[in-house]
């Protein structure tokens, strides 16, 4: 029998205990989660920490909280995350703004010095990593493109999973032109060729 790996069969093996099935939900949801987490960070925090500090903060966050997540539709794992991740970029520049602090203390992962400490979320091999970034690095190449508009709505339909009536809600436009603007920012998305390795 193969396995379920929709986002609501992984939340679900999770809660029955088995914890690989929170590597894999990371694995469906670490690219856009990077995307997203990038634009959610200023320029100032961006330049003391690195999007993936913050990636380990909300997966450690969402590890963490899992058991008390609720699967309600399409969407709502990847919103969850990004309230997850909301709340890790406030926290992270509120402690940056205080003191810098040594990795060892931002995560509480498990090590000799912390044997019950949580088990690092990336399982995946270097390389893996490594081609995960230059991917995340060309959305990013071609997101920082477009404009500001098409930008954020972009974000909110593909990245946060936002519906068009709840961009309309949180844009104060109608679904109809979310729905125009969406379409033509999509449209502009595809059209954008930053040629070989421009960076």
């Amino acid at each position: 029998m193969e396995l379920q790996t929709s986002t609501c069969d992984l939340v679900e093996r999770f809660k029955r205990g088995e914890q690989g099935a929170f590597s894999l939900l990371l694995g469906k949801y670490r690219r856009r989660l990077a995307v997203l987490v990038h634009y959610k960070m200023s320029d100032a925090l961006r330049s003391r920490l690195e999007v993936d500090d913050i990636l380990q903060e909300v997966f450690l966050a969402a590890a963490q909280g899992l058991g008390r997540f609720n699967y309600q539709y399409p969407g709502s794992f990847m919103a969850w995350l990004s309230r997850i991740a909301d709340h890790a970029v406030v926290d992270a520049a509120r402690y940056e703004n205080r003191q810098k602090r040594g990795a060892e203390e931002m995560l509480s992962f498990k090590s000799e010095s912390n044997p019950n400490g949580a088990e690092p979320m990336d399982l995946m091999t270097p390389s893996r990593v490594f081609a995960q970034q230059e991917s995340v690095q060309a959305l990013l190449r071609k997101l920082d493109a477009l404009s500001p508009e098409y930008r954020e709505v972009i974000l909110l339909a593909k990245f946060e999973g936002l519906t068009t009536f709840e961009i309309s809600e949180r844009l104060g436009k109608s679904r109809e032109s979310v729905a125009l603007l969406l379409h033509r920012a999509l449209k502009r998305f595809r059209e954008i060729d930053l040629g070989p390795e421009k960076q």
